[in-house]
């Protein structure tokens, strides 16, 4: 509880900068404006979601960069800087001229600077005050990617209904302006050399871990990746296609609703739950079972006549697998490699799972046009589900790391 104590307000603005961040909010803007944006222009609704792929791809890409950028001049400075631009950035799509040309580079300027506002960075400052209780810690903090889906799509129909599609987007940045940012200045910040954990820093509070490059040069790393990115492809296009899964099942959108908010009650179980476990439990033991989860929604959710009850049980575990899975991103990044270059491991970890992400919703979509269900995408999410589980496996104990010089505390 000391950790608590002494770690909280940090806690508390990473919370809520993950929350107003560019991870969860570009995502429960954009389902809402397709449909005016539809209509107004006339462009595909293929057109209007590759925004977002844009966005996704070209984050994932500069994670690495500004991971290295928080090792460097502290994750203090990289947030609030981030916070910043994505505030203007997210703001101006008010201004998106009616091409698509001009919708993409609105997307890819928001890739350019979004990563820096995601838990890419503010992972860093709660693993740096959080060691006997990190796993608690992070789902917590991930927790906020939960409120925004509760809270922002509310707020944007609203905006939507009294100005239009446009207004949807500076309306929602009023989140990260009037509450993350000050709370970020407020509060934000790793701790003092002095304020470290054990296992964070030596006695003279030098960062505990290795550097990138080492990292690369160990099997450990290439094991989370390649984990990392079978998962991503698995997960992210049953999210994005989910109401249409339930379609196929015969019920109707308020039933595909009734599940959506189902798999966010699994994705916030999956992060408190699998959290907690981390901290008391070998964490591989306890990811590969959550990975088998999601295998067997990939099962329950084929098919087209399952019961309302089966349907809605898949959408759980899958989002309690979801939950586990940026749990396992963060607490192995710092438990396996340490925290002295923790910023570009992760970022370097980070792309593989936001490229995943990206790409899996086509192929569920390819899946769908060519055989009209989404079976044979399932199945094969079911094998790199247990896969991505099943390699975590071979990571091995817990390293014995030593200090380095020159980190940015």
């Amino acid at each position: 509880m000391s950790e608590f104590r002494k770690g909280w307000r940090a806690l508390t603005a990473a919370l809520i900068g993950t929350a107003c961040g560019a991870s969860p909010l570009p995502f429960n803007v954009l389902p809402l404006v397709m449909g005016p944006i539809h209509q107004q222009y006339g462009w595909d609704f293929a057109a209007i979601a590759g925004g977002v792929t844009i966005f996704g791809i070209m984050a994932s890409l500069l994670a690495p960069l500004f991971g290295a950028l928080t090792d460097r001049y502290g994750v203090r400075r990289v947030a609030i800087l981030s916070l910043v631009a994505f505030i203007i950035v997210f703001a101006s799509f008010w201004f998106v001229p009616g091409t698509e040309g001009g919708w993409f580079l609105f997307w890819a300027a928001l890739g350019l600077i979004g990563i820096g506002s995601t838990p890419v960075t503010w992972s860093r400052a709660v693993a740096m005050w959080f060691s006997a209780n990190r796993g608690l810690a992070l789902g917590i903090m991930l927790i906020g990617t939960s409120i925004a889906a509760i809270v922002v799509p509310k707020v944007a129909v609203a905006a939507i209904a009294a100005g239009g599609w446009r207004l949807a987007f500076p309306v929602v940045s009023l989140f990260p302006l009037l509450i993350a940012l000050p709370i970020t200045l407020a509060w934000f910040r790793e701790p003092r050399p002095e304020e470290r954990p054990a296992s964070v820093a030596d006695a003279s509070g030098r960062l505990i871990g290795l550097t990138i490059g080492e990292a690369m040069r160990s099997y450990r790393f290439w094991v989370l990746l390649v984990s990392i990115l079978l998962i991503a492809l698995a997960y992210g296009g049953a999210h994005i296609h989910m109401a249409q899964i339930v379609a196929l099942h015969g019920f109707t959108p308020d039933d595909a609703a009734s599940v959506l908010g189902v798999v966010a009650l699994g994705i916030l179980a999956g992060r408190v739950l699998v959290g907690l476990l981390f901290d008391r439990i070998w964490a591989p033991a306890v990811a590969f079972p959550a990975m088998l989860l999601p295998a067997i929604a990939a099962y329950l959710l084929m098919g087209h006549s399952a019961a309302l009850g089966t349907v809605m049980a898949g959408g759980f575990l899958l989002g309690f697998a979801a939950g586990a899975e940026s749990d396992v991103i963060a607490f192995l990044a710092a438990r396996y490699f340490g925290m002295a270059s923790y910023g570009a491991i992760y970022g370097a970890l980070y792309m593989p799972f936001g490229i995943g992400s990206a790409i899996s919703p086509i192929l569920y979509g390819i899946v769908r046009d060519r055989t009209g269900n989404y079976d044979a995408m399932l199945m094969a999410a079911m094998i790199m589900f247990a896969a991505g589980g099943a390699l975590l496996l071979l990571l091995g104990r817990y390293p014995v790391l030593e200090a380095r010089y020159g980190d940015a505390g």
